[in-house]
C-alpha cells in the first residue's frame, strides 16, 4: 500500500472555492481502480505553518498510484488545482 499526502497553498482570490475544490476531491471516489481510500479538507487551525487544503489517498501499489497519475477522472482536478494553487508539497510512502 502507498499513502500519498498533498498540502495546498491557494492563491488568495480561490479561498472562497475550497468547499468546491474538497469535493472535487471527494468525487474521485470509487472512480478509479486502486484507489482505496481518499479523505480531503480544509485547514481548521489556520496556523502560521499551515496549508489551506489537503488530500491523503491511499493505493493499492506503486502501479494503482502511477495509473492515477494520467486517469481521466485525475485529470481535470489536476487541472483545477494547478491553476489554484499557489504552492504545494508532498510526500509519499510505504505503509506497513
Amino acid at each position: 500500500m502507498l499513502q500519498h499526502v498533498v498540502l495546498f497553498k491557494l492563491k488568495p482570490e480561490y479561498m472562497e472555492e475550497i468547499p468546491q475544490l474538497v469535493q472535487g476531491f471527494l468525487n474521485m471516489r470509487g472512480k478509479i481502480d486502486g484507489l482505496v481510500e481518499l479523505h480531503a479538507g480544509a485547514d481548521i487551525l489556520k496556523s502560521e505553518r499551515s496549508y489551506d487544503l489537503g488530500l491523503v489517498c491511499v493505493f493499492r501499489d506503486r502501479a494503482a498510484f502511477d495509473a492515477y497519475q494520467n486517469h481521466p477522472v485525475h485529470q481535470p482536478v489536476r487541472k483545477k488545482m494547478h491553476e489554484v494553487r499557489l504552492s504545494s508539497v508532498s510526500c509519499d510512502f510505504e505503509l506497513d
